[in-house]
């Protein structure tokens, strides 16, 4: 699927492409069938439309007026004429099967029925309670929210907000982004028409409503399809190779603009945003720090949206709903694959950890349920998850995501060692001051981890193919003096 264009030019300052719910016809892939694979056995077979849900819908609820159309499908509101919801208002989301046209499209509306059930019961995640059909149509039922889309608001405020009102928004919408990817959820069409407010009060919860693009992807894996909406869309997602950072990018434009009134890029493809717009002179250094590590194009310096929410800038808000960043435990996985001089090279670094960094990395051990000694195990690990995640985790292959934490089994890792397990290196590089730290690191590690090394070693540390020509690439890494490594080794080491 290709970026959906805006139907009509949107307001200044408000350049926003409004777009039609989820295109079931081409979703993004999660099966091992391909579009080409799925035409082909739909010309030898019928599809079977059927999806196993309740049929009781016209028993159960009352369709009242429409608010919102597209494509593939349409939105009523509704009132419950029996069962627990009886009386109560709904919002029914109407997918008529003739839409459904191809194996894919089927399985896309499987999963996002499978993904509102996961998500269901978050504060920001609009409440899900059942899915239904008849012959014509597939229904899905949700709560009413019944204040207006972010974008509705920003548009009649024709302004830029303030910095509290901002985080107000930021926060409720890094919560969801948050708590999707420790559910193994990538949203892959974060922007504001896909948030709500839940009534018309001007302090009223924000929720999350269109999860039809949203996909099950383990950290492990990668997306290549092309989707998402113009000026939120992440650059790696135009390179065909995409994971759960995509949705932080598309966060990071929601924040841009609701700090300065407009959009970061002239360009869809541009990847560089400003800061020197007069609308950012009287924003504070905090929030500019924040956007620009949201909005760091290389998707692996961009910050999670754990990390986000112990930004300086945000973590003390009071709607901050911090869960176990999955970062920390694919890094703790390279971390226990990684070999001791690597391990020394970790340590050397840990040392130079900033108060900000040590924040989080103390709120994500504390979520990591360490034990009365005071030390985290894989035994802690599973139980943290059990206790923050949801079924679909829980029975999903994060588990086996963790085989190289087996080691923790038999031994605690305590706070020091969890520092150094936990370092993004590929983060830190991506900050101003990297080489100073690196050089101060350097400086430790020469005191208390190098050691004198052969180049061949070297390789097999680095995992290097015998192929490469290991003299040419490696003899500038390791001092002719005493064989160990000099700065620019350490360097290359640690990546």
């Amino acid at each position: 699927m290709g970026i959906v264009a805006s139907k009509k030019p949107p307001p200044k300052p408000n350049p926003y492409a409004r777009r039609d719910p989820s295109e079931y016809s081409n979703p993004p892939p999660t099966t091992t069938l391909t579009p080409s694979a799925a035409a082909a056995a739909e010309e030898k077979t019928e599809l079977d439309k059927r999806f196993g849900f309740s049929t009781k819908f016209a028993s159960r609820f009352e369709i009242m007026e429409e608010v919102r159309q597209g494509h593939f499908g349409y939105t009523c509101s509704a009132i419950a004429k029996k069962g627990e919801l009886k009386g109560h208002k709904i919002t029914v989301k109407i997918i008529p099967k003739s839409k459904i046209t191809t194996a894919i499209a089927i399985e896309a509306v499987r999963r996002e029925v499978e993904i509102l059930r996961v998500l269901t019961g978050h504060p920001n995640t609009v409440q899900f309670y059942d899915a239904y059909e008849d012959v014509d149509n597939v229904y899905l039922v949700t709560e009413l929210c019944e204040g207006e889309e972010l974008l509705d608001k920003i548009i009649r405020r024709n302004e830029k907000y303030s910095e509290d009102n901002a985080k107000e928004v930021i926060v409720q919408i890094l919560n969801v982004v948050a708590f999707c990817h420790l559910q193994c959820i990538v949203h892959c069409d974060i922007k504001p028409e896909n948030f709500i407010f839940t009534s018309k009060d001007e302090n009223s919860e924000l929720k999350a409503i269109d999860f039809g693009l949203s996909v099950f992807l383990t950290p492990d894996e990668k997306l290549t399809e092309i989707v998402g909406s113009a000026y939120y869309v992440a650059p790696e997602i135009l390179q065909r190779s995409y994971g759960r950072e995509a949705d932080i990018w598309s966060t990071g434009v929601i924040a841009y603009i609701l700090l300065c009134g407009t959009r970061p890029f002239r360009e869809v493809t541009k990847a560089d945003p400003s800061f020197e717009e007069n609308d950012w002179v009287s924003v504070s250094c905090e929030s500019k720090d924040f956007v620009r590590r949201l909005l760091c194009e290389d998707p692996m310096r961009r910050i999670t949206a754990a990390q986000a929410l112990c930004h300086p800038w945000l973590r003390n808000h009071v709607k901050v709903k911090l869960p176990i960043d999955v970062l920390i435990l694919t890094l703790m996985k390279e971390y226990m694959r990684s070999s001791s001089l690597r391990k020394a090279a970790l340590r050397a670094l840990s040392k130079t950890l900033t108060e900000d960094e040590l924040f989080y990395l103390k709120e994500q051990f504390s979520l990591l349920c360490p034990d009365a000694n005071g030390g985290i195990t894989l035994q802690t690990i599973k139980m943290a998850l059990t206790k923050n995640a949801t079924a679909a985790v829980n029975g999903s292959r994060v588990l086996d995501f963790l085989d190289p934490l087996n080691a923790l089994q038999y031994r605690r890792m305590y706070f020091g060692e969890f520092c150094t397990a936990a370092i993004s290196v590929r983060q830190m590089d991506a900050l101003d001051n990297w080489e100073k730290r690196a050089r101060s690191a350097y400086d430790i590690f020469e005191k208390d981890g190098n050691r004198a090394i052969v180049i061949h070693e070297l390789a097999s540390e680095l995992g290097l193919s015998p192929s490469v020509p290991v003299h040419t690439v490696l003899r500038e890494w390791i001092r002719h003096g005493d064989g160990k490594l000099n700065f620019h080794g350490f360097v290359k080491l640690l990546h």
